[in-house]
């Protein structure tokens, strides 16, 4: 089972907690060291104690997602500040001058980390940015060492923050591909459920009606319809007026021409999207659909579809089993105004700049090849 929202972060607020209880019990083996060169030993006292206090809110308060707000975060990086400030006068300028280490120390780090971790790189950066300067602000004099100390702060915050936010995007793919799992087996479960009685029974009416007269062979035609329908249905495809563009509005061939695959129609198709600027791709689909009118108006409606994906350009294929177009039909049917081919067919493809071929057969069957360049010219 995947792990709840959030699950991916819960390690690294574990980790910053475990970090601050650390960095505190060093804080207060170096507080019991140098105590008797503090001059106001009893405010580092109490400063410890305000310390100890914070890193126990912090704990309990960042494992729960409802508490890690603004609120929170802004009340942490106030405590380190104030820390930060007030350490010189609780020590001392002649301790501070001769190398003695502020109060915060490495615990100065917790709210940086607490950022990073919340909102990624930003945050940590901020933050590193706001303690460090702060830091730096109430030393007499900056050397190496402390330069050094910025630096690291920095850092930490950029590289948790990076890390924080990887694990968010790498919890987000993972909810994705067991959504998309989840919903494979179930579709799966369902086909196997739907072949293994609608299917077949609507294949056994089609087959059994294909060749009768009257309401049953107009039956048997409607279960083959439906059969194709539940067989898209079932494997994943789209239904036939749901039509999305894709990306820099484009379309995939193979979705506009699945609506006419039927019992009587076969579509083959390239197995990857084959996409295609919209307005290309439609008036393509057009022009197929024209075509395929012809073959139910004159050769009984079956046809065979073909998409070939040539890289440059696209080509459709329709072909069937009929009459055959004899020599000259066509030109004469422009002169008879009869402009179904010379306009719905031909029109629409020379628009796009891609060609027509037209083979005919008497008694064999007619193949129209509709060539299409993938970009307007």
């Amino acid at each position: 089972m995947p792990s709840p929202p959030g699950g991916f972060e819960v390690p690294l607020w574990r980790a910053v907690a475990v970090f601050r209880f650390a960095a505190l019990a060093y804080v207060g083996l170096l507080v019991l060291r140098d105590a008797d060169r503090y001059v106001h030993p009893v405010v580092a006292g109490a400063v410890l104690l305000a310390m100890l206090g914070a890193t126990v809110t912090t704990a309990y308060g960042y494992v729960r997602p409802a508490r890690r707000g603004w609120p929170l975060l802004l009340a942490d990086l106030a405590v380190v500040l104030g820390v930060l400030l007030v350490s010189p006068w609780a020590q001392g300028r002649v301790a501070v001058a001769t190398g003695v280490p502020s109060l915060a120390v490495v615990w100065l780090a917790g709210p940086v980390l607490a950022w990073a971790v919340s909102g990624g790189r930003r945050r940590g950066v901020v933050a590193a940015l706001l303690v460090g300067g702060v830091d730096l602000a109430t030393r007499e004099r900056i050397g190496q060492s402390t330069l050094t100390g910025a630096i690291l702060l920095l850092l930490a915050g950029v590289v948790v923050g990076h890390v924080a936010r990887l694990a968010v995007t790498a919890e987000q793919r993972l909810h994705r591909a067991v959504e998309l799992e989840t919903t494979t087996r179930e579709r799966e479960r369902l086909a196997r459920g739907i072949h293994d009685s609608v299917l077949q029974v609507l294949a056994l009416v089609q087959r059994r009606g294909a060749h009768l007269e009257g309401e049953a062979g107009e039956l048997a035609r409607l279960a083959g319809e439906q059969e194709a329908a539940l067989r898209a249905l079932i494997a994943g495809a789209p239904p036939p007026d749901a039509t999305p563009e894709g990306e820099a509005g484009t379309l995939d061939l193979r979705t506009l021409l699945g609506r006419y695959a039927t019992a009587t129609v076969s579509l083959s198709a390239p197995a990857t999207p084959v996409l295609l600027p919209a307005p290309v791709a439609r008036e393509l689909a057009a022009a197929t659909g024209a075509a395929l009118e012809n073959v139910g108006r004159h050769a009984g409606g079956r046809a065979w579809l073909l998409i070939e994906d040539e890289g440059e350009t696209v080509t459709v294929s329709v072909r069937d089993e009929g009459p055959g177009i004899p020599a000259g039909r066509l030109d004469e049917a422009v002169r008879q105004g009869r402009l179904g081919v010379a306009q719905s067919i031909r029109g629409r493809v020379a628009d796009l700049g891609g060609d027509v071929t037209i083979t005919s057969t008497p008694d064999v069957g007619t193949e129209v090849e509709l060539t299409v360049p993938r970009r307007l010219r």
